[in-house]
């Protein structure tokens, strides 16, 4: 007589980060990077073909277009119909200092993926904060501004007042995402301060004055305003990475 077998209950799920180990494509996309950052390919010098790339790190041509179509992404790269890819911005040299500690490729990747999810999430926080809600919101915020106001780099209030605009969306998912993606964004923040380290006042100024604006809209209830300033804010943070500062006059018209 066969026994009966008990049936398997799934999960708990384990909760993992987006940020898995660096593909291949992205291997090549830090290679291309190193030789922009190192000189070997300067400031609008074009790139050689996709069959040298081929060729140079024996790899197939979806592997370099990938690459390349990430170094476009980041503004890193032009491609130019008819004529190949061009060297667009040379990153800071400091960037191959933190390569080896995390993919740089996959990191700005999370910028990307938190451009969508907290813009909306900022945009619903306007609308649908409580009234205790919006004081942990500014709590953070105020937080943010005493650390630098004292010199401090301020990374825990600034997590926390983007954790706390998630929280406010009035859907625990917001949320629940934002934290599976924390050391992620901690990351990130770390790259960008390391990147930034010669120009960490006109860093600290400007992300201060994207954070007035998200605050101003949430206050406001101004739903679109609130998605366009985070959306803002997140994606000059990834613009900064590959050594692009951006205007605080220009955040109004981001919305990229």
């Amino acid at each position: 007589m066969n026994e009966t077998k008990p049936i398997e209950q799934p999960g708990p799920w384990p909760v993992r980060s987006p940020i898995k180990a660096p593909k291949l494509g992205d291997r090549i996309y830090e290679q291309i990077v190193e030789r922009i950052v190192s000189g070997s390919l300067p400031e609008g010098s074009r790139l050689p073909s996709e069959h040298d790339f081929c060729r140079m790190f024996e790899v197939s041509r979806p592997v370099v277009r990938e690459a390349l179509a990430r170094l476009r992404a980041d503004g890193i790269v032009d491609s130019r119909q008819g004529s190949g890819s061009y060297v667009r911005r040379r990153p800071a040299n400091e960037i191959l200092r933190y390569a080896p500690c995390a993919n740089v490729a996959q990191l700005l990747r999370c910028f990307e993926f938190r451009i969508a999810l907290e813009g909306e999430a900022a945009a619903l926080a306007a609308t649908r904060r409580s009234a205790g809600q919006l004081r942990a919101i500014r709590k953070s915020h105020r937080d943010f501004d005493s650390a630098v106001n004292q010199g401090r780099i301020g990374k825990a209030s600034d997590i926390e007042f983007h954790l706390n605009i998630a929280r406010a969306s009035g859907n625990d998912l917001f949320a629940e995402t934002m934290e599976s993606l924390l050391d992620d964004i901690g990351q990130g923040m770390d790259l960008a301060r390391t990147l930034d380290a010669k120009k960490q006042q006109e860093r600290v100024v400007i992300v201060c004055q994207e954070h007035d604006a998200i605050m101003s809209a949430i206050e406001d209830g101004d739903a679109d305003r609130a998605r366009v300033a985070m959306r803002a804010h997140i994606g000059n943070a990834q613009r900064r990475i590959v050594g692009h500062m951006v205007p605080q006059d220009n955040l109004a018209d981001d919305t990229d």
